[in-house]
């Protein structure tokens, strides 16, 4: 396998609370970015779990600039060149496999492979990441998985995701090794499909307060 040209270690943008996000209409995805920018977070995940979700990256590509989309929930190679040219500029998976770690390299995208055990992050780390996704984070043990990983893995960089809320964020962003956090909570069901903007802006200035 090639080496990485584009190994992930340090994003370009400045949030630290990278909100997870399921699109089932197009038309919430323009309105959404500008509301988590109003906020303070210039980035989304827009996961593939929905038939919408390219289709929103693309929208949000064109209409944003300001913001940084990126594919989430990327498991196959071929969504890998679907995201970049549905614009996308960054990818994250649930896990990873060198076939979708060679898609991302081939494709030149930016991306954060997911891991659980020490022995998936080795291997993430010899394909030539410096950054993962932890993930299901809870289940993986937590901040404590992480000051465990932070002994032999010193090198390793993580986005730990699943189960992180606005009460436990802050004791995961103050691990040395946690780079940045994902979450569903910044953008509930609810405040989406009834566009409840101003909603989804007042929880992404929270995040950003209690990340600060």
């Amino acid at each position: 396998m090639n080496t990485p040209s584009l190994a992930f270690s340090k994003p370009a943008f400045r949030s630290r609370v990278v909100p997870v996000i399921v699109i089932t209409d197009v038309a919430q995805a323009v309105p959404l970015a500008h509301a988590l920018l109003a906020g303070g977070i210039d980035v989304m995940e827009i996961t593939l779990r929905h038939a919408a979700g390219l289709p929103a990256i693309a929208a949000v590509a064109r209409a944003v600039p300001a913001m940084h989309v990126g594919a989430g929930t990327v498991t196959r190679p071929q969504e890998m060149a679907q995201a970049r040219d549905a614009g996308a500029r960054f990818a994250l998976s649930p896990g990873s496999s060198d076939a979708l770690a060679q898609a991302a390299i081939d494709c030149e995208l930016p991306f954060i492979p997911g891991a659980m055990t020490p022995s998936e992050v080795m291997h993430a780390r010899d394909l030539g990441f410096g950054l993962v996704k932890l993930f299901p984070a809870a289940q993986a043990g937590g901040v404590a998985m992480l000051k465990a990983l932070g002994g032999p893995l010193p090198d390793m960089k993580f986005c730990p995701t699943g189960g992180v809320s606005l009460a436990n964020l802050p004791e995961y962003l103050q691990q040395p090794n946690v780079a940045m956090v994902g979450g569903s909570w910044l953008t509930p069901l609810d405040a989406l499909t009834q566009g409840r903007w101003q909603d989804i802006t007042a929880l992404a200035a929270q995040a950003v307060a209690a990340a600060a």
